[in-house]
């Protein structure tokens, strides 16, 4: 006999939030400040089994996390997996090791393509559950100049001072 639920039933952890079935683990907000994001597409990662105890439990971060394609795979670099304190004693698990992210060959080759022709980089902008699995979200990049910071943020601030008027005009 199955189990139904609707939404208002399920837990926040559950609760879908724009990324199909899954919940979001982590939010690389500062990517969004550095660079302009030109394209997005999903990725698994290989983990080990410590490391999905982490991620069940949060303690990740993505700040200055990246991606390079060496050998024709991808590899996700910087980002922090601390381990839990019940990690067993005879391993001493590596926060910062290289991850593999698993993408289809035809994937990979339009990142090549866009890393060594157009000069694009490809950062992580998010990790989150799908279906079970951790997925992670690229972002294809480019950097933004001091200049391009500042006009974004004045337009953030006008979208928010424009929203501030119309809800006060009503």
């Amino acid at each position: 006999m199955g189990l139904l639920y609707n939404r208002s039933q399920m837990s926040k952890t559950t609760a879908s939030n724009g990324h199909g079935t899954g919940s979001t683990i982590a939010v690389n907000k500062k990517a969004r400040h550095d660079f302009f994001i030109e394209e997005r597409l999903e990725a698994g990662i290989a983990l080990e089994g410590w490391e999905v105890k982490a991620l069940r439990a949060g303690r990740v971060q993505l700040v200055d996390s990246y991606v390079i394609i060496k050998n024709g795979e991808a590899w996700l670099l910087g980002a922090l997996i601390t381990a839990l304190p019940t990690v067993s004693t005879h391993y001493v698990p590596e926060a910062q090791r290289t991850r593999k992210l698993l993408l289809h060959r035809r994937e990979l080759d339009r990142l090549i393509g866009a890393v060594e022709r157009k000069g694009y980089a490809i950062i992580a902008l998010a990790l989150y559950w799908k279906h079970g699995r951790c997925k992670v979200e690229l972002g294809l990049a480019k950097g933004k100049q001091a200049h391009d910071k500042r006009a974004s943020e004045r337009d953030r601030d006008w979208q928010r001072e424009k929203g501030r008027i119309m809800k006060h005009a009503r």
